[in-house]
């Protein structure tokens, strides 16, 4: 009897240490950090079963599907919502968990810079791999009818600015925000307008904003050229601003702006031809376009630039030629 006690106790005492050290490795597995060498990022598709994405984290080298996480999957059955997620350096299962039941997918940013064209923008677009490509094979002409807008020009449609997205995302739906947010901005902006400029509608205003933005790339000036513009168109003259012309030679810039290129007429050529041109020229940023509605008051006709990203403002044709060899012609001698 005594030994059958003394069995009984001896099973008792390595049922209970079994149990210690199975309940000490299921704690331990729900509290160490998954990926202590740093953070991955996970992707899970619609319909996605809790063990299909164990078996992700079993391919990117973090775990592997053994009892634990199928205990865990009958104990918790969590409810995984679908998205890319990024695991921290320090997350633990039960984190990881709480991470994919929450649906905090990880943000991306993609940024429209000012003064980009259409071209450039679509460029970056199709370079970015984390988006989905439906806008490739569309021409100019076909991506604004996909967005409503058939009689718009695509130059200068689009606002720079920074746009978060969450995957999966496509070129499609940023150009669709930004094109919105274009449209609303460029509205209110041409309803709160200084009173008495020269301009028959609000497109005109985009297409002056994209000049402004085109020739400085300073808040402080922009004004400042938007009011040399203004009085120009006020005053017929000619508004003469190179970037006009690169733009109208398109692939035929060389680089390089030469006087032949000025004299070359063409729709986007300023020297040769008055008024705005018949397009925007680039995609202008607020600040430029606001600036375009609020030009600033004063007696200058023109600027010249001094070759550190700055202009100086001249009222009169003499001090802008002096103004122009002491900038340009001296430096280039």
């Amino acid at each position: 009897m005594r030994k059958l006690i003394f069995i009984f106790l001896v099973l008792a005492v390595l049922a209970a240490t079994a149990a210690g050290m199975l309940l000490h490795d299921w704690k331990s597995f729900r509290q160490q950090p998954l990926n202590p060498d740093g953070p991955v990022q996970l992707w899970l598709a619609e319909g996605s079963s809790f063990r299909s994405m164990v078996r992700q984290l079993e391919a990117l080298g973090l775990t592997r599907l053994d009892w634990r996480w199928r205990l865990l999957g009958r104990l918790q059955a969590p409810a995984l919502k679908a998205g890319e997620y990024r695991i921290h350096q320090a997350a633990s299962v039960d984190e990881l968990v709480a991470l994919l039941e929450s649906g905090r997918v990880r943000r991306h940013q993609f940024t429209i810079v000012e003064g980009w064209s259409v071209a450039e923008l679509r460029a970056a677009l199709a370079a970015d791999s984390r988006l989905q490509h439906r806008t490739g094979e569309l021409d100019e002409e076909q991506l604004m009818a996909k967005l409503d807008c058939a009689e718009c020009p695509a130059e200068g449609w689009f606002l720079p600015e920074s746009y978060h997205f969450t995957r999966p995302a496509s070129d499609f739906s940023l150009l669709q925000r930004a094109h919105r947010a274009m449209k609303e901005l460029l509205g209110q902006t041409w309803v709160e307008r200084a009173p008495g400029l020269p301009l028959d509608d609000a497109y005109q205003l985009l297409v002056l904003a994209s000049l402004i933005e085109r020739e400085t790339g300073l808040d402080p000036e922009r004004k400042l050229v938007a009011g040399v513009f203004v009085r120009r168109l006020a005053q017929g003259m000619r508004l003469q601003t190179d970037p006009t012309v690169i733009y109208g030679l398109g692939d035929e810039f060389s680089g390089r702006l030469t006087r032949a290129n000025l004299r070359t007429d063409h729709a986007w050529n300023t020297y040769t031809r008055s008024g705005l041109p018949p397009t925007p020229i680039a995609l202008p940023g607020k600040a430029s376009l606001r600036a375009a509605a609020h030009p600033a008051d004063g007696p200058h006709l023109y600027f010249v630039s001094r070759g550190d990203g700055s202009h100086h403002f001249s009222a009169t044709l003499e001090e802008h030629n002096a103004a122009v060899n002491r900038y340009i012609r001296r430096k280039s001698q």
